[in-house]
């Protein structure tokens, strides 16, 4: 193993997997990867989309079955065959994707398929009950027992997830991108839960593209690259930067880029903006070659405001102007005409068609103009998807290749390639690399910049206050559904930053 690591988180060995390789049709998924965990530490696992980690989690989880190398278990070597033989090694993976049951009470759900049973197979409730409660007790979780699972917050589902670990006493639990749904306030209970696991002796496998929450919670980090291990490092004695290089291969130079553009024309102002219930009397303007960030706390009104201007919330009062011009934006195609564009938060299920190829998602947005007598005309359709591609490097296998197959860097950059085919004024863009790897990001970060520097109005809304203050020429804080301060850049601080996001706004 490639170790630039050391013994002194101390622990035993209670997993080492050796030499594992795994190959899929035309991909090499993993090549002789060494892994190893120790007993109580939480593990940091690092790589790019495609690297490799949730391939090498699924093995150990029992979901894949490598081609090549051995896993060892408290030194005995194991077969994980299933998820159920993972699962009686003590073995639990945390998916990204809950699989609790919304209908079922947390209960059911915390001891499905293995529910305590008295005579006739009758379920012995007392006994289902006090057990959930205990193990809801030594995590410290805050609703019952009987509580319908899909009345909860998505945190508090992902704490069921967790509980089951409990419940079975399982020796190492493994976290797939589990923060990727939840708010700073939810993040940190995670963490909590996660160091009363560790305090219990469990081991915690924790995969994140979030390099703060990697180096806040883990004590040793993995990395990998293109399937191979490029280092184990100790996190106390690394930093941001080494992980990255180990990565992605190079030293990213400059992570942010903001735009070094001279701001033309107004292109939208906003005056007076409100949507029952949604946001307030919102007024801000932007112009060419300026990128703006609106930051604030989920549930603050900050992507309605852009859905508001965009024409996919109605309006109770207020005033656009588009150049000057006062304008009505009934729906998202008056939007798009006046040369709107907005990139949604969920790309999975607002931004792209997943069965259908790259070419063709890229294409959606100009059917109308390469399509003749209703007949699209492939070859159009190719070229464009060649030029974006090449663009902002699209890494596809051919222009058909399903964007669902795609990394999460990659969608993205398909969704912001079919709104730059139609020549937009201003691109919105709602959390811009959530899900996305650190290199996918830094392309991404180039790509505003260099978009604004051409003229483009760029509204930008994020949750990571680095990536804001990093690209922004002007950050607008949102809360409670206002805007309450407005920041240029020289005055950028999180302190300011944050203070408007926590404002209350007036009654």
């Amino acid at each position: 193993m490639n170790d630039h690591g050391d013994n002194e988180t101390g622990g035993e060995i209670i997993l080492r997997a050796e030499g594992i390789g795994k190959r899929f049709p035309g991909v090499r998924a993993l090549d002789a990867v060494d892994f190893e965990l120790r007993t109580g530490e939480i593990h940091g696992v690092c790589g790019e989309n495609g690297a490799g980690k949730s391939t090498l989690m699924k093995i150990l989880a029992g979901i894949y079955r490598p081609d090549q190398g051995e896993i060892r278990i408290r030194g005995e070597e194991v077969s994980l065959e299933s998820p159920l033989a993972a699962k009686k090694q003590g073995i639990l993976l945390v998916h990204q994707e809950l699989s609790v049951v919304p209908e079922l009470t947390v209960a059911e759900n915390l001891y499905l398929g293995e529910l305590p049973l008295r005579s006739f197979s009758r379920i012995d409730w007392p006994a289902l009950y006090g057990n959930t409660r205990r193990v809801l007790a030594l995590l410290g979780c805050e609703f019952a027992p009987e509580a319908v699972v899909g009345t909860l917050s998505i945190a508090q589902q992902q704490q069921i997830e967790i509980a089951r670990a409990v419940a079975f006493d399982s020796a190492i639990v493994i976290f797939d991108e589990p923060t990727a749904s939840l708010t700073q306030r939810e993040a940190d209970t995670l963490f909590a839960t996660i160091r009363r696991l560790q305090g219990q002796g469990v081991t915690t496998v924790y995969i994140s593209h979030k390099m703060r929450e990697i180096f806040a919670i883990t004590e040793r980090i993995t990395v990998l690259r293109d399937g191979i291990v490029t280092g184990v490092l100790v996190t106390a004695k690394t930093d941001e930067h080494e992980v990255t290089r180990l990565m992605i291969g190079r030293h990213l130079d400059s992570y942010f880029q903001r735009a070094l553009s001279q701001h033309g024309q107004e292109v939208l102002r906003v005056e007076d903006l409100s949507v029952p219930g949604r946001c307030h009397n919102v007024g801000f303007s932007i112009r060419g070659g300026e990128v703006v960030g609106l930051y604030g706390l989920v549930g603050s009104g900050r992507s309605e405001i852009a859905e508001s201007i965009f024409g996919m919330l109605p309006a109770s009062s207020g005033r656009i102007y588009w150049y000057g011009q006062m304008r009505k934006i009934r729906h998202s195609l008056d939007a798009i005409r006046l040369g709107m564009a907005l990139v949604p938060e969920d790309r999975k299920r607002q931004g792209i068609i997943p069965g259908l190829g790259a070419r063709d998602n890229i294409a959606l947005a100009r059917l109308d103009t390469l399509s003749r007598c209703g007949l699209i005309s492939r070859a159009k359709e190719t070229a464009l998807f060649a030029f974006y591609q090449k663009a902002l490097r699209i890494s596809a296998a051919g222009p058909r290749q399903e964007t669902s197959t795609l990394s999460g860097g990659n969608q993205q950059k398909v969704v912001i390639a079919r709104w730059l085919a139609l020549s937009p004024k201003l691109l919105i863009l709602d959390e811009p690399t959530r899900g996305v790897d650190v290199g996918a990001k830094a392309e991404i970060h180039g790509l505003i910049a260099t978009l604004a520097e051409k003229g483009l109005a760029v509204l930008v809304i994020s949750s990571e206050m680095p990536e804001i203050m990093g690209i922004s020429h002007r950050i607008l804080t949102v809360a409670e559904g206002r805007i309450t301060d407005d920041v240029g850049y020289q005055d950028f601080s999180e302190e300011r930053i944050i203070a408007g996001a926590m404002a209350r706004a007036p009654a």
